[in-house]
């Protein structure tokens, strides 16, 4: 299991796991499936009225054969990933995301270069180029992650499996929470939450108590919590307990 490490804009640093090879060409091969699903569908249902017009006219259908589902392909991917945050509906299901490798949130410029350069990864290339540079690199990075600074890594495991090890709770019945409110936040808040205290624990610095204040307090203002708890770690260990028990 490779994992690489990512400081935050908080200035809190979070383990992520890296997607794998396999992951990533599973979760290509998805997007890919799917998309070619709904092209073959939209040209059955709009081109089949209209073709010989098009051949009549002179309209060139190698266009629509070819050249349109590639340029569905990228405007897919970019905006599937732009939408949802790093994750197209291949990447959801299989339960990785894009991430930058600085710690902000991936914008459509880190997308739109990510998606382009699919051309040479991928289309011209059979996938060697993509398949080569993610075998090969430190952090799993194909071309357009490394124009972009980004990487893919797993989100499903950390939270559901780690937390879980970590902090072994069998039922509602033997353990009360105190926030119910911790389920507004997401898994990715959580883990986040789970990364902060871990840190802390180990790098017991200015920065990262600086970095668990803001946490807390921002925490606090979310949950519409009429106080601040005197015990900033215990209170976060306990939003923890309380989301995995709210949440199962």
């Amino acid at each position: 299991m490779q994992t690489i490490e990512i400081r935050t804009t908080q200035n809190v640093t979070i383990e992520y796991e890296l997607a794998s090879l396999r992951e990533r060409i599973f979760s290509f091969l998805l997007d890919f499936i799917f998309l070619l699903i709904v092209y073959y569908v939209l040209v059955a249902i709009l081109f089949s009225t209209i073709e010989d017009i098009l051949i009549s006219s002179g309209f060139n259908l190698y266009f629509v054969y070819f050249y349109m589902p590639v340029f569905l392909f990228l405007l897919y991917q970019l905006a599937s990933e732009a939408l949802a945050g790093g994750q197209s509906a291949g990447k959801k299901l299989l339960g990785i995301k894009v991430v930058r490798l600085d710690g902000r949130e991936p914008g459509l410029t880190d997308f739109l270069l990510r998606a382009i350069l699919l051309i040479v990864d991928v289309i011209l290339t059979f996938g060697v180029v993509a398949a080569l540079l993610v075998g090969s690199t430190a952090k799993r990075q194909r071309l357009g992650d490394l124009t972009a600074n980004t990487t893919v890594v797993r989100v499903r495991s950390q939270l559901r499996f780690q937390l879980y090890d970590i902090l072994k709770i069998n039922s509602l019945e033997n353990y009360q929470p105190r926030y119910p409110e911790v389920k507004r936040l997401s898994e990715q808040d959580m883990l986040l939450i789970k990364n902060a205290v871990a840190r802390h624990q180990v790098f017991q610095n200015r920065a990262h108590t600086e970095a668990i204040d803001e946490l807390v307090k921002k925490l606090v203002h979310l949950l519409a919590l009429s106080e601040r708890p005197p015990d900033k770690i215990d209170f976060l260990k306990t939003l923890i307990k309380d989301y995995i028990v709210l949440t199962r």
